[in-house]
């Protein structure tokens, strides 16, 4: 187990690093957090929805979770093999900010060795930690590969897609042991007793990542006699998205839809309502639907579990999250339900 252990250990002090980027770099910076700066910029340049402000929250995230103790309380539970000489694809998606490095931690911490195919708009901050991680333990060098290029010689794929692409995958790595990952939704369900702090807590859910993420809220449940102005009093301190060029013109472009199509819509001057029944939602928009008893509504969400990434609600709904949790996942929170290190280590 002695090179799982100092692969754990890279992971351990990647953790301190990116604790001491987020919370010192400005004071001491050092070579590797100034690259790491630089890396923040040229992943925004690259992607306008890349704001500084959602990486950082995002590698603090990560600071947070890879801890010594955290790693080895989530690992506990797995028989973790001494090595592998198998190689696992990753495609990546590139909506928010190192939406693959779970998959890429969990594929490295399973003795296997990764083969990464990028999204071209979130090609900057992977690399950049993948150096730092083989700075800190070189064999790593010979287990990290990024490519460009076609997969080939690989053992098993996790891939992460629309429902369109997700079909596509689906036929194409038939033959290897898969996790295909399509399109998912997360929700929020209200009861008229919210306090203030949850619903701002909420806007959390809503408007980080400007609702890009599987993780984001797109719908919300409300009571029959719910009054809509309490929700939008309550995430008016998450005002200032509207200051995101990138957001402000779905806003504007999707408010000219719905004014056009004769839409009944609630606006707040950044975020529009819209009564629908749909789950996903366009950026700038959350959609709304009314329900009468929490009963019939549990088992409504019951129906559409497939199609759930996260629930947020204070109220009596099965498996349901605090308000402001859904986009701080811990490392068992795998997507889509689906045990990414079991299936690793399966194979």
């Amino acid at each position: 187990m002695a090179i799982q252990r100092d692969i754990s250990e890279a992971f351990v002090k990647l953790g301190d690093f990116l604790r001491f980027f987020c919370e010192e770099h400005s004071t001491t910076p050092t070579k590797w957090s100034k690259t790491l700066e630089l890396a923040v910029i040229e992943a925004g340049q690259k992607n306008g929805w890349f704001t500084a402000d959602n990486v950082h929250f995002c590698l603090a995230q990560w600071g947070a979770l890879l801890t010594r103790e955290n790693l080895e309380v989530w690992t506990a539970s797995y028989d973790l093999p001494k090595e592998s000489n198998k190689v696992v694809a990753i495609i990546m998606a590139g909506n928010i900010p190192l939406v693959g490095f779970h998959d890429f931690l969990c594929v490295l911490l399973s003795g296997h060795s990764v083969l990464a195919k990028l999204a071209s708009n979130d090609s900057v901050l992977l690399p950049f930690l993948a150096k730092f991680l083989i700075a800190q333990e070189p064999t790593l060098s010979k287990k990290i590969k990024f490519t460009k290029e076609q997969l080939q010689g690989f053992d098993a794929v996790i891939a992460t897609g629309s429902n369109n692409t997700g079909r596509y995958f689906e036929y194409y790595f038939s033959k290897h042991p898969h996790i295909i990952r399509k399109n998912r939704n997360s929700i929020a369900v209200l009861s008229d007793n919210e306090t203030k702090a949850e619903l701002d807590a909420l806007g959390q859910d809503i408007f980080r990542y400007f609702g890009l993420g599987c993780r984001s809220v797109s719908k919300l449940y409300v009571p029959s006699d719910y009054k809509l102005d309490t929700f939008f009093e309550g995430i008016f301190g998450h005002k200032n998205v509207i200051n995101t060029h990138k957001y402000a013109n779905n806003y504007d472009y999707n408010k000219a839809v719905f004014l056009m199509s004769d839409f009944e819509i609630l606006d707040n001057g950044f975020l529009l309502l819209k009564e629908d029944t749909s789950m996903a939602s366009p950026i700038g928009t959350l959609y709304y639907e009314r329900y009468s008893a929490l009963d019939s509504l549990n088992n409504k969400l019951a129906q559409e579990k497939k199609n759930l990434q996260c629930v947020v609600s204070s109220a009596s709904i099965n498996g349901a999250s605090p308000f402001g949790s859904s986009q701080t996942p811990t490392l068992t929170d795998y997507a889509d339900g689906v045990d990414t290190m079991q299936f690793l280590l399966n194979l």
